[in-house]
């Protein structure tokens, strides 16, 4: 199975901040957007992590919901096909696929 990646960016005078993360790493970012805020070198502001960590959590929400989605759609299946029947019920069964 191929594991998504996720990819934040910003660009803001002539400094570019790319953040690619997985869905497990969520909390990493998280704080390194605030490690990025606190530091006075760079012009990343609290602002700009309030944004990008909105948008980190919207992801992670989203991901968790297709998650949900994917797992209860793919649990569902039809038990009584007729072929699944006929094999049940041997020669008993007259049903046509």
């Amino acid at each position: 199975m191929q594991q998504e990646m996720n990819v934040l960016a910003l660009v803001k005078n002539s400094e570019r901040y790319v953040f690619l993360y997985d869905d497990d790493s969520t909390e990493a970012v998280l704080q390194k957007l605030g490690q990025y805020a606190a530091d006075k070198d760079l012009s990343f502001s609290w602002y700009d992590a309030a944004v990008l960590s909105q948008k980190v959590r919207r992801l992670k929400e989203e991901a968790v919901a297709e998650k949900t989605t994917v797992s209860s759609t793919s649990s569902i299946r039809a038990p009584w096909h007729p072929s699944r029947l006929r094999n049940r019920l041997g020669n008993r069964c007259r049903c046509q696929d």
